[in-house]
């Protein structure tokens, strides 16, 4: 399908990156890096000029999400998929509850469900339905999913716990585009590859005093945990304004200045934005007779990660693969396990209404060309 597709150069966006992760970068924060290369690149983590960087980060990222003052902002290498396995080492006592919507909230369950001396357990859903967390108190961790990347539900609520569990939020793909009570939350952890526009390889965590009072009294616990993976190491380094283990510097670079631009607007506009783009998209999908809105649930519909089913008698991999290869719109294909005729749509903050706007376009124009000719 859609071998002799040609797209009206007027409909093009400015921009063709829509995938879901990694994010689009915009090039202003490119060339910030490039003044700064010499001064900044291929200097020792220990030294001022990068422990300056992490320390820009932390503060902007208290700033950006108003967290209570005695929250901790931990950095680390390793990303978020890391970190499944680091908070089932160090964070979980006995017993973690998952609740799980997709690819990515079960591959966190099934690392936990992998660790000997703790047990795991799930309360699941179909992939595109959503799921808040509920409190157990047979359980010491709450394990939820902001944003599911997979499946593009987020949640809509969170439950309040006890003082001896804690609340785990895995934030990857919404945080920052996503609203939530910290207040309620114990550990919120993303990787910046999403919203806050920058490389993978490096995680973010976000603790309680009631978490960290649990990471550093499991410390004590005589079970095996790699270095890299201690929880003490992290907070150690992290309260120095430094990582455990050598990171990338262009990484957080690339984070600060993102969290710096969201920062001149604030969370309340972010998301304000997000829901404009989000609410434009999922109209345009209803208003077409050959799309329709993967998640029907409209709570569940997330406004960071879009995902849109379309009629099979049009093939949605053709049309991503012909659009790509002609160089106007990337990586907006569906999850490869869900094996939908979909395609997922990123509407991280750098991505801009007008380019949605220009996406809309494009897909609309494709497809009734194909519908045309049959």
């Amino acid at each position: 399908m859609f071998e002799s597709l040609v797209i009206p150069k007027e409909l093009y966006p400015s921009d063709p990156r829509f995938g879901v992760g990694p994010s689009l970068i915009p090039k202003n924060h490119l060339d910030n890096l490039a003044k700064e290369w010499q001064s900044t690149l291929g200097r020792s983590h220990r030294k001022p000029i990068v422990k300056d960087i992490c320390k820009e980060i932390q503060l902007g990222l208290a700033k950006y999400f108003n967290l209570p003052k005695d929250y901790e902002v931990l950095l680390g290498n390793g990303g978020a998929t890391f970190l499944f396995d680091m908070i089932g080492l160090g964070l979980v006592e006995k017993q973690s509850l998952h609740f799980v919507s997709g690819e990515f909230s079960d591959k966190w369950y099934l690392s936990h469900k992998n660790i000997p001396h703790i047990e795991a357990h799930k309360v699941g859903v179909n992939f595109g339905e959503g799921i808040n967390p509920k409190f157990d108190k047979n359980y010491d961790m709450i394990c939820c999913t902001l944003n599911e990347t997979s499946t593009g539900v987020m949640l809509s609520e969170l439950c309040d716990v006890d003082e001896k569990t804690l609340l785990a939020v895995d934030a990857t793909s919404g945080a920052g585009q996503i609203k939530l009570d910290f207040s309620k939350v114990d550990l919120y952890f993303f990787s910046p590859q999403k919203v806050f526009a920058s490389e993978g390889g490096l995680y973010i965590a976000i603790l309680s005093p009631k978490a960290i009072k649990r990471a550093e009294d499991l410390s004590q616990r005589n079970t095996y945990t790699p270095e890299v993976m201690k929880w003490q190491h992290a907070l150690t380094n992290s309260r120095a304004h430094q990582t455990y283990n050598t990171p990338s510097v262009s990484t957080l670079f690339l984070l600060n200045e993102q969290i710096k631009a969201m920062n001149e607007l604030g969370e309340d506009k972010v998301i304000e934005f997000a829901k404009y783009k989000a609410n434009f998209l999922y109209k345009w999908a209803q208003s077409k007779s050959y799309l329709s809105c993967f998640i029907k649930e409209e709570q569940f519909r997330s406004i960071s990660v879009a995902t849109i089913d379309i009629d099979k008698s049009i093939n949605a991999d053709d049309l991503e693969n012909k659009l790509s290869e002609l160089g106007i719109i990337f990586d907006i294909n569906g999850y490869r396990k869900l094996n939908r005729n979909q395609i997922r749509i990123s509407l991280f903050h750098n991505i801009t209404l007008d380019n949605i706007i220009k996406l809309t376009e494009v897909i609309s124009y494709a497809i009734e060309s194909e519908l045309k000719e049959f």
